[in-house]
């Protein structure tokens, strides 16, 4: 009797630690953006993979050869749609999620479903020329 409410209350702690950790994914930070729709142009294509750590500690990497549609403009940059495929970012939360692209640069990602923008600690180069 013992060693089963031994064994049951180490099944007990564990399943109290999973659900703390579970609930310790930080938000999804995000400010309101209007998106200001753009004619179509030349699809973007990335030529190399390229991985982008989150602010919420995740990350996600951009497939190499992966294609991205110019859709808009918020105030932070141009807003490019993936084609093909969905790209979600993660926090306590997954969010549907467009790149912003400033200067060869990824600067956030545009949450189509909130018509917001989420903004990364840092920027991550983009190949030069790629995102016009």
């Amino acid at each position: 009797m013992k060693s089963f409410r031994h064994g049951f209350f180490k099944l007990l702690a564990a399943g109290a630690v999973g659900l703390a950790l579970a609930g310790c994914a930080p938000m999804v930070s995000r400010v309101p953006a209007q998106l200001e729709l753009l004619a179509p142009a030349a699809d973007a294509v990335l030529p190399v993979a390229v991985t982008v750590e989150l602010t919420t500690g995740y990350s996600r990497t951009l497939a190499a050869q992966s294609r991205w549609r110019l859709v808009g403009r918020v105030p932070q940059g141009n807003v490019y749609r993936p084609m093909g495929s969905i790209l979600t970012i993660e926090g306590r939360q997954m969010h549907e999620a467009y790149l912003v692209v400033r200067h060869d640069a990824l600067v956030g990602f545009y949450l189509p479903a909130e018509a917001a923008f989420s903004p990364l600690n840092r920027l991550f180069n983009l190949p030069k020329g790629v995102f016009p």
